[in-house]
């Protein structure tokens, strides 16, 4: 609930869309190698555990509802669905979002590539295993500590699942360098077989970092309410006050048009520029 209860749904979105539309891009751009029908298969399993992550992360805790929502129901929590909406669930969901981000991208680098090392099998298994101890061990501390135990593991969880995921990510990049040290190409890249709807996910993928951080900016201003520093210093400005959501999210969105046409702008810009035209003058003639 709260005043910043809907705004967090629409950030958990936000977050969720890059995750989405990063990962697709990088599938579509497998498209181009020859050799990415190796990981193919694997795609559907990355997909559906970032979904999957995706709608544990924005299901809220508290709903918002009205009144007469509020006696259907019976509360304010789901009777299935409201577990999911603590931090546990959060923190478990996005660290799998970001580990499986990374597989994503290791089988994007390594798609068009050929080990030549002697011990390219043990090093797969090395890097499969790094990822399954790594995965267990995040739904471990996210559901164990998370729900069964008291508040103060509940709390310090969160850091050992950050530190799972970071150590798996460096592990398995200096790992997979390694392996496809001195690697040979499987052919050469075919340019152009990237499909269009790729460059909507990375248009996509800019519009929603762009919204997201203006959102997040009316937050922190938000909460922050009518003090420069909280209870030390107060804002006595006729404008300390908090904007309506509705107002907000108008203005940000029109900031957002604002900033992604000046920079499709610059882009045109840099094409004039580019195009070779004919020298003439005297010192030609």
């Amino acid at each position: 609930g709260g005043v910043f209860a809907w705004l967090f749904i629409i950030q958990a979105v936000l977050i969720g869309t890059l995750f989405l539309a990063a990962n697709y891009y990088l599938w579509c751009g497998m498209g181009r190698s020859e050799g990415a029908h190796r990981y193919n298969p694997y795609i559907k399993y990355i997909a559906a555990v970032i979904v999957g992550s995706f709608l544990v992360w924005f299901t809220p805790h508290t709903l918002v509802l009205t009144n007469q929502e509020l006696m259907s129901l019976g509360g304010p929590y789901h009777k299935y669905l409201g577990p999911l909406g603590i931090m546990p669930a959060k923190n478990t969901a996005v660290n799998l979002m970001i580990l499986f981000t990374s597989l994503s991208f290791l089988y994007y680098r390594r798609s068009n590539k050929t080990a030549t090392v002697s011990w390219v099998k043990a090093g797969n298994a090395l890097q499969v295993a790094l990822f399954t101890v790594g995965i267990i061990n995040i739904l471990i501390l996210g559901i164990y500590y998370g729900y069964f135990t008291n508040t103060v593991y509940k709390v310090a969880a969160s850091i050992p699942q950050v530190l799972t995921t970071l150590v798996v990510i460096i592990l398995s990049t200096v790992l997979d360098s390694a392996i496809y040290k001195g690697s040979t190409e499987v052919a050469p890249l075919k340019w152009g077989r990237v499909p269009d709807r790729a460059q909507y996910a990375l248009f996509l993928l800019a519009v929603a970092f762009t919204w997201l951080m203006g959102l997040m900016g009316y937050i922190r201003s938000g909460i922050r309410q009518h003090w420069h520093v909280t209870d030390v210093f107060r804002d006595n400005s006729p404008d300390a006050f908090t904007p309506t959501l509705g107002y907000a999210a108008n203005v940000v969105s029109v900031a957002v048009i604002l900033f992604m046409a000046i920079v499709m702008f610059v882009f045109w810009l840099s094409q004039i520029s580019s195009r070779k035209t004919e020298i003439t003058g005297y010192w030609k003639e």
